[in-house]
């Protein structure tokens, strides 16, 4: 996995089909996309964080659209909601081709310094 850019509000990333990453019907593993997501998402919202404060994962969800077989699967995430104690992150991945995949969801909570 690999980061591409990163923005003031988005982050993006990409994660390679091959032997490493697909499951036995030859598609990308579902759990290696959520953990694309979950990685997106999850440093989106450290990044937008207080200084000291730490972001920890409360839910996550992703939709498997169309599987992948080769090449790079790339994500997007963005903040839907930045909040106090809870931030809220989509992330949209695509296909070399620019197919949508997966969409994904994760949900942060934001915990003040010890």
């Amino acid at each position: 996995m690999e980061f591409v850019e990163v923005g003031d509000d988005f982050i993006v990333g990409r994660i390679p089909v091959d032997e490493r990453t697909r499951q036995p019907y030859g598609l990308l593993h579902g759990g290696v996309s959520v953990v694309l997501a979950e990685t997106l998402g999850s440093c989106g919202a450290f990044y937008s964080c207080p200084p000291d404060h730490r972001a920890v994962g409360l839910d996550i969800n992703a939709n498997h659209i169309k599987g992948a077989t080769s090449g790079w699967v790339r994500g997007v995430t963005r903040a839907v909601h930045i909040g106090r104690s809870t931030q809220v992150w989509h992330i949209d991945m695509h296909n070399e081709a620019g197919d949508l995949t997966c969409v994904s969801r994760i949900t942060m909570a934001i915990l003040a310094p010890r």
